[in-house]
């Protein structure tokens, strides 16, 4: 009996003491709090503190396996960031794609350098000591800064960001069709395919409004004016298309009365070789005659034989020598004609 007695005894006074222990402990240990991260989150309402000062931002997604394993060297870079004079960053690309967005992130993880809102893009090992000799020994100046429309705070990227916060929005919409209200995934595209074409339909409504709104209609006189002009313009072509069709007439009928004086000079010339012929027909007879004569008075008194020879020969040679100077004169004048033809034909075109 008074061993069982005892024994809820001892329980209580070992849990007494226990209590006592615990309460009689240095207030410094039971208030230890946990190590805070010197990661700083880095979200669009906040990211514009990159502009001031020098930065290292680090973009990640809670899925990504690289990303993990560079958690905790990212860590320790951010616990020296003091001593580096360096501020340290991370962004989550889930909750956050329109920083992904604007700094154009399209592998993970991602590093960026700034320095007074100057980025560069830091392409090496996310590795302790290679972000602090890259900070110490500013490696980063012999980067090419992200200039002109590639830098985050230019209108350019501004709008891709917008882009990306709505597809972020789309994305997370999806998901809870699917998940939360169990609907089939082809559902989903149908509902985001007819929003699509509604709200573009919608913008164009609101742009043709906007038009009309600011559109500022001619006066009639200015538009009766134009009208004018242009009729104006038009006569001025026909009267021009008159003149040349006139020009064209004139000059063909120019070029018709020099070829029907050329044709005429050419009548008139092969008159004149004609008659030269004529005359030189009629001189070749007589003169052939007299060469003959000639010819029968050196040989001597003809016998009678001869005589008669003599009365027959006469007659063939005179018809001999009038036939052969008209056949040499009539191929004269043809190659003179055919000569004519070819300068004539030269000079037409």
């Amino acid at each position: 009996m008074a061993g069982g007695r005892c024994g809820p005894l001892r329980t209580a006074l070992l849990a007494a003491w226990v209590a006592a222990v615990a309460a009689t402990a240095s207030p410094e240990q039971a208030a230890l709090p946990a190590e805070q991260s010197r990661v700083q989150p880095m979200t669009a309402s906040n990211w514009t503190l990159v502009m001031e000062g020098e930065w290292m931002l680090k973009f990640y997604a809670p899925w990504c396996p690289s990303c993990q394993q560079t958690d905790s060297e990212w860590e320790t870079f951010a616990k020296n960031g003091e001593i580096l004079q360096i501020s340290v960053g991370k962004v989550d690309v889930i909750q956050e794609p329109g920083l992904s967005g604007r700094f154009f992130v399209t592998t993970l993880p991602a590093f960026f350098h700034a320095k007074d809102g100057i980025f560069r893009r830091y392409r090496g090992p996310g590795i302790f000591e290679d972000l602090q000799n890259y900070i110490l020994e500013k490696k980063w100046q012999s980067v090419e800064p992200l200039t002109g429309w590639k830098s985050p705070a230019s209108l350019t990227m501004s709008g891709m960001a917008g882009l990306f916060s709505i597809s972020g929005k789309i994305w997370h919409l999806h998901n809870y069709f699917i998940g939360t209200l169990g609907i089939p995934p082809w559902c989903s595209y149908v509902f985001f395919v007819i929003a699509t074409l509604v709200l573009g339909l919608f913008m164009g409504l609101v742009l043709v409004i906007i038009s009309e709104c600011f559109y500022v209609p001619l006066p009639r006189h200015s538009s009766e004016h134009s009208e004018q002009n242009q009729r104006s313009e038009e006569a001025q072509r026909a009267e021009q298309l008159q003149d040349a069709e006139e020009e064209k007439d004139d000059s063909n009928e120019e070029e018709n009365k020099d070829s029907l004086v050329d044709d005429e000079e050419e009548k008139e010339d092969l008159g004149d070789d004609d008659e030269i012929e004529e005359e030189e027909e009629d001189d070749n007879p007589a003169s052939g005659v007299d060469e003959e004569r000639s010819d029968a008075n050196d040989q001597g008194p003809p016998t009678e034989g001869s005589a008669a020879q003599g009365e027959v020969e006469p007659e063939e040679t005179e018809e001999d020598v009038t036939e052969q100077p008209r056949s040499t004169d009539a191929e004269q004048g043809e190659d003179s004609l055919r000569q004519r033809k070819s300068q004539h034909a030269d000079k037409g075109p």
